[in-house]
């Protein structure tokens, strides 16, 4: 008898993965990432040498350790033992963003180094969440003394002073002024793992898209319109990749799609791109007919 045993693709991997909020799987879904770039990719075998630092950072800690002391030995771990750091020489190489390469060079972007700092700060007891903060991703922790706002390249706890002026250049850029000034509680608020994940494949599409590198684009826009079904413009930007590369039948479905579902009244300040569009499905129409 010839058993044939059929495993997922990544994209149905990832899928599974992401499908509900409840017990949201965030370091393996972050892992998983990098399952199109690195198809050989062992997502156990990472999570495996997590488990492995966390045991080393457990075996730290004496038994009646309280929070401060733990986030004290979480970040002495972090940065001075292992030496985890940003890499300022190649900020926008798409290795920032895998798990297991971060874990091997200890260089990351803010978001890949959050997220394994707040595995090893959750498996530690620590009520810890990450913050989708303007331009840096952010952690924070809650101890018994309040709320402490971490720096996840640095471990270096931020007052509200230097999270305000963090903030001024997103408030220039979006033209917020005085009287409009949103609270800077409401940017501290904690992430939802799917947003997490969401904002990691959101840097590596901007990554490849300016590189211009239309096939890895279209990967990283199937794992986001997996995760945000009703993210329209993640069809349109697929759309638009695929048409890039030739596949003007998957392009033309995607085009559609943006379409159909962005042509309420209301909507039209959100897709003011609409009639340019309209202009590249005909174009396609005409190309496939």
């Amino acid at each position: 008898m010839n058993l044939s045993l059929n495993l997922p693709t990544p994209l149905e991997y990832f899928a599974a993965l992401v499908q509900a909020d409840t017990d949201f799987p965030l370091l393996e879904a972050a892992i998983s990432l990098a399952q199109d770039e690195y198809p050989e990719l062992s997502v156990q075998q990472v999570l495996g040498d997590m488990d492995q630092l966390q045991a080393r950072l457990q075996r730290r800690l004496p038994s009646d350790a309280g929070p401060l002391q733990r986030l004290r030995a979480l970040n002495q771990f972090v940065y001075r033992d292992l030496n985890f750091a940003v890499n300022s020489n190649n900020f926008s190489d798409p290795d920032n963003s895998y798990v297991h390469v971060v874990l091997r060079t200890r260089l990351a972007i803010p978001i890949s180094l959050a997220v394994i700092w707040l595995e090893l700060a959750q498996g530690i007891g620590l009520k810890a969440r990450g913050i989708s903060f303007p331009g840096h991703f952010l952690v924070k922790v809650n101890l018994s003394e309040g709320q402490v706002v971490i720096d996840p390249l640095t471990g270096q706890s931020l007052s509200r002073e230097e999270l305000t002026e963090r903030l001024e250049p997103f408030r220039l850029m979006t033209g917020l002024v005085d009287e409009q000034e949103v609270p800077l509680g409401l940017y501290l608020q904690a992430a939802a793992p799917r947003d997490i994940i969401s904002r990691m494949l959101h840097n590596l599409k901007d990554i490849h898209a300016a590189q211009e590198d239309w096939g890895r684009l279209v990967s990283v826009l199937d794992r986001l319109i997996v995760l945000l079904p009703q993210s329209w413009v993640e069809y349109r930007d697929r759309g638009l990749a695929n048409a890039e590369i030739g596949h003007s039948g998957h392009a033309l479905e995607d085009l559609e799609t943006y379409l159909a579902n962005t042509a309420h009244p209301d909507h039209a300040h959100l897709y003011s791109d609409r009639s340019a569009i309209s202009e590249r499905v005909a174009e396609l129409r005409r190309a496939i007919s």
